[in-house]
């Protein structure tokens, strides 16, 4: 559960960042922001498997590049459910969708599998070599 929350988290600041790099992308409260990263959340668990899917040639063909126009339509999707967040124009959408994939990324990976924060710790052994 504290991974879920943390990851809730990750992906909430990542939308903030979203809309404070990006001018077409507006968050009107925290509030929104919370709600919008749920629902992006939700989206990407339950609907993008299934849109991958039914696009795989096209996602093939394009070498992976369009699964950044997905989640340029998931995010539009919960621009259009959620008041308060919203996505003007779709290379403004598909931006934002590499943003928030790029900060979650980085972000997540700081997050180990049981939901807390992790941190590499190198000893250097007597042969010069970290450990």
């Amino acid at each position: 559960m504290q991974g879920l929350l943390l990851r809730w988290l990750v992906l909430t600041v990542a939308i903030l960042s979203a809309s404070y790099l990006l001018k077409g992308i507006e968050v009107s409260s925290l509030f929104s922001a919370f709600f919008a990263a749920a629902m992006l959340g939700i989206l990407n668990a339950l609907l993008r498997p299934v849109l991958i899917i039914l696009t795989l040639p096209v996602n093939i063909l394009s070498l992976g590049i369009f699964t950044f126009v997905i989640n340029a339509m998931l995010l539009k999707m919960v621009s259009a459910v959620v008041v308060g967040f919203s996505v003007h124009g779709f290379w403004t959408a598909v931006l934002g969708a590499v943003i928030i994939s790029v900060i979650s990324w980085l972000l997540n990976a700081f997050i180990s599998d049981q939901g807390r924060v992790d941190y590499i710790d190198l000893k250097k052994r007597g042969n010069g070599r970290w450990k």
